[in-house]
C-alpha cells in the first residue's frame, strides 16, 4: 500500500513536524486540527464556538480538497480542555456531520497546542 502526504492551502499549515493528512489505500488520515485561521496562521480567539467552527471548517477543507467529504468520515477523535463544554461542542458538531455520525471519541486533556480549547482529528474514506 502506498502512502501519500496531502496538503492544501485552504487549511492552516502544520505547526510542527507532521502532515495535514496522509492518503493510505482508500483512507485519508487527517492530523488533529486546531482553530488556526488558514489566512493568518493565528488562533481564533473569539469564543469556544468560534474555535469549534474553525476546527471543523479546517477539517472539512482538508477532506474536501483530498477528494472525500465529511459524509465519508468514519472516525473522529476530539480533545477538549473543558468537558463541561461537551453539549456546546455536540450542537456545533451536529451541524457539520448531520446524519453521517462517524464513530467518535471525546476526551478532556490538560492542555492543547497553542493553548486552544479544542482539537479534532479524523479518518475518512476515499473513492
Amino acid at each position: 500500500m502506498e502512502k501519500t502526504i496531502f496538503f492544501t492551502s485552504k487549511a492552516p499549515a502544520p505547526v510542527g513536524p507532521y502532515s495535514q493528512a496522509i492518503k493510505a489505500g482508500n483512507f485519508l488520515f487527517v492530523s488533529g486540527q486546531i482553530p488556526l485561521d488558514p489566512q493568518t496562521g493565528k488562533v481564533v480567539q473569539n469564543s469556544f464556538e468560534a474555535q469549534c467552527r474553525r476546527v471543523l471548517d479546517n477539517l472539512k477543507s482538508i477532506v474536501d480538497e483530498a477528494g472525500s467529504s465529511l459524509e465519508k468520515v468514519v472516525k473522529v477523535n476530539i480533545y477538549l480542555i473543558d468537558l463541561g463544554k461537551f453539549s456546546q461542542l455536540n450542537a456545533i458538531y451536529s451541524e457539520y456531520f448531520g446524519q453521517s455520525k462517524p464513530a467518535r471519541a471525546c476526551v478532556q486533556v490538560a492542555r492543547l497546542p497553542l493553548d486552544v480549547e479544542v482539537e479534532i482529528e479524523a479518518v475518512a474514506m476515499l473513492d
